[in-house]
């Protein structure tokens, strides 16, 4: 037998926090679908490095062009409002070894803030566009605005949409499958799948990839 979840807000799911159904649809946490953390980075209209760990992405393109595709990105952020002014931005992705440092960024996010001294993070520069990047990152994408749609339009969130133009990577995780998947790659968002029985709520999780199968 399946659970059916429609539409409407599911009156027995209980938030996890108090504001969780005010900012997040019922649905993610209905589905839980896990995906790939990462940090935004850009620059304050006041020349301070700005943070954003951020998931709720992905990552595709054809043989003309490569785009991260960023869904949920609140419209009242500092990292939104850079993005429309600079129209350029980098995704850093960083092992579940940074998660604190992380974290830090959300707790000292304030307009003045040097967000990267937050997080206790070496900033290096972009080489084709003009934002910060973290140089602890493993793989940094430089990306062009391309499109901003607000799906919902609700003027709460927004999808942006980015053009990479240039990837670095560090040589260590340049060969394959090594160290890119495992503890010291790649972390993932579990959002707190709801107990769809009872409604009780769950806590989100962080994971990292486990390669099961070669295809």
């Amino acid at each position: 037998m399946k659970i059916e979840i429609g539409k409407e807000f599911p009156e027995y799911f209980k938030p996890l926090y108090p504001e969780e159904f005010d900012l997040f649809s019922h649905f993610e946490v209905t589905a839980g679908i896990p995906t790939v953390l990462f940090a935004v980075t850009t620059w304050k209209e006041n020349g301070q490095p700005n943070i954003c760990f951020h998931s709720w992405s992905c990552f595709h393109g054809d043989k003309t062009a490569f785009f991260a595709v960023m869904g949920n990105l609140y419209q009242h952020t500092h990292t939104y409002a850079n993005i429309l002014r600079e129209k350029c931005f980098c995704i850093n992705f960083l092992p579940i070894s940074h998660y604190e440092n992380l974290v830090e960024t959300i707790r000292h996010n304030e307009y003045e803030d040097d967000e990267f001294a937050s997080g206790n993070f070496t900033l290096s520069n972009a080489g084709t566009i003009h934002a910060p990047m973290i140089q602890e990152a493993f793989i940094s994408m430089e990306c062009t605005l391309k499109e901003v749609q607000d799906l919902s339009g609700a003027g709460v969130t927004a999808m942006v949409i980015g053009q990479v133009q240039h990837i670095s990577v560090e040589e260590e995780y340049a060969r394959g499958y090594q160290k890119r998947y495992g503890k010291e790659g790649f972390m993932m968002l579990v959002p707190a799948p709801q107990d769809l029985v009872s409604g009780e709520p769950n806590q989100s999780a962080i994971a990292t990839v486990n390669i099961e199968k070669y295809d």
